[in-house]
C-alpha cells in the first residue's frame, strides 16, 4: 500500500507547477505574485483573466523562423491516424523486442488470466475516461482559476487526503457492495479531475500528443508484462518503491526549496521528470505481472477478484506518465 500513498504527490504537485516551467524563479514568482494580489483583493474577473494568461503564456511556443514538419499536425485525418498507429505499433514491436527474449512457457495466456486482465483494462479505461469528463466539466464551471488562487500546500493536504481517504475506502469495500464500491472508486476518479483540471488551460493539441504517446508507452509495457514469463519482473516491487520515494522528494523540492538553489533544483526537475518516466514504466511492467499474479491466486480461490483495485495501480501510472509527457513536449515547443 506503501507505493500508491507515494505515487499521489506526483499529480498533485505537477499539475500546480506549470509544467513546463522556463526557470524556476519564473514559477515562483507567478505563485507568489498570484497570492499577494489575492490577499490585497477580492477574487475578480481581471484576477481570473490574468490567472489563465499567465498560465497559457509559460506553455505558449516561441515563435522562430524555422518552422520543423510535425507529421501530427499537419495530413488528413487518415494521415494522422496511419501514423498513430504507426508509432503504437512501432514501440510496442521495440519493447517486446528488447524486454521479452523470454515468453511465457505455458502455452499462452489462459482464459481466466485473460478475462481478468481485460475487465481491468475496461475499468481502467473507465476510471480515466471519468477523469476526462469531470476534469472538462471543472474546468469549464471555472473550478481551474479558484485552485490556481489558493495555497498550493493546502491543495496538496486536501488532495493527498481525499485521494488516500477514497481509494483506501475503495480497497477495503468487498466487491459484492456494488454501490459503495463504485461510489468510492467515481470519488477517486473525480479527486483526480478536480487536481488536474488547470491542465486544460494547454493547447487540446499538446494535451492529445501527450495522451497518445503515454498509451503507446503504456500499451508495449503492459504487452511486454502480459507476454513475459510468470513472476519474471515481481522482483521490481523494492526497487521501484525505493524510486518512487526519490522521485517524490524531488517533486515537493521547488515548494521547499529557494529560487536561489538553481542547480538543485534543475537537477530535482530532472530526476521528477526523467526519473520519474523510468518508475512508472517500471510500475506498469510490475502492476500488470501483480493482476495476473492476482488472478491465478482468484482462479485457485486463494483472494477475491476485484478488479476495480487492480484498475487504481494502472490509473496513477497513467496519470504520472502523461504529466510527464505534458511537461516534455511543451518543453520540446518551447525550444523551436
Amino acid at each position: 500500500m506503501a507505493s500508491f500513498v507515494l505515487r499521489r504527490p506526483f499529480a498533485i504537485a505537477s499539475a500546480l507547477k506549470q509544467l513546463p516551467k522556463p526557470s524556476p524563479s519564473a514559477t515562483r514568482a507567478f505563485h507568489q505574485q498570484l497570492f499577494t494580489q489575492r490577499q490585497a483583493t477580492p477574487l475578480t474577473s481581471t484576477l481570473l483573466r490574468s490567472s489563465r494568461s499567465t498560465f497559457q503564456n509559460v506553455f505558449r511556443r516561441q515563435q522562430s523562423s524555422v518552422q520543423f514538419p510535425n507529421p501530427t499536425q499537419g495530413g488528413t485525418l487518415g494521415q494522422r491516424l496511419l501514423y498513430g498507429g504507426a508509432l503504437v505499433g512501432g514501440t510496442i514491436l521495440a519493447a517486446n523486442l528488447v524486454f521479452n527474449r523470454e515468453t511465457r512457457e505455458d502455452g499462452g495466456m489462459p482464459p481466466y488470466e485473460r478475462s481478468y486482465l481485460n475487465e481491468t483494462f475496461m475499468h481502467t479505461g473507465l476510471g480515466l475516461g471519468t477523469i476526462g469528463v469531470a476534469a472538462t466539466a471543472l474546468h469549464r464551471s471555472g473550478w481551474s482559476y479558484r485552485l490556481m488562487a489558493t495555497n498550493p500546500w493546502l491543495v496538496v493536504g486536501v488532495g493527498l487526503a481525499m485521494s488516500i481517504g477514497t481509494m483506501y475506502g475503495t480497497f477495503n469495500t468487498h466487491p459484492n457492495n456494488y454501490l459503495q464500491k463504485y461510489a468510492l472508486w467515481t470519488g477517486f476518479n473525480v479527486t483526480q479531475a478536480a487536481v488536474l483540471s488547470p491542465l486544460l488551460f494547454l493547447q487540446p493539441a499538446l494535451l492529445a500528443r501527450a495522451g497518445l504517446y503515454t498509451c503507446a508507452m503504456m500499451g508495449s509495457i503492459a504487452f511486454v508484462g502480459a507476454t513475459a514469463k510468470q513472476e519474471k519482473y515481481l522482483y521490481l516491487g523494492g526497487p521501484l518503491l525505493a524510486g518512487v520515494a526519490l522521485v517524490a522528494v524531488s517533486g515537493f523540492a521547488p515548494l521547499i526549496l529557494p529560487a536561489t538553489a538553481a542547480r538543485t533544483l534543475m537537477w530535482s526537475e530532472r530526476i521528477w521528470l526523467y526519473g520519474g518516466l523510468a518508475v512508472f514504466g517500471g510500475f506498469t511492467l510490475y502492476d500488470v505481472q501483480k493482476i495476473l499474479m492476482h488472478a491465478r491466486a482468484s482462479e485457485r480461490g486463494l483472494v477475491r477478484k476485484d478488479v476495480v483495485n487492480e484498475s487504481i495501480s494502472l490509473e496513477l501510472d497513467f496519470l504520472n506518465i502523461f504529466i510527464r509527457m505534458v511537461q516534455i513536449l511543451g518543453m520540446q515547443q518551447r525550444r523551436k
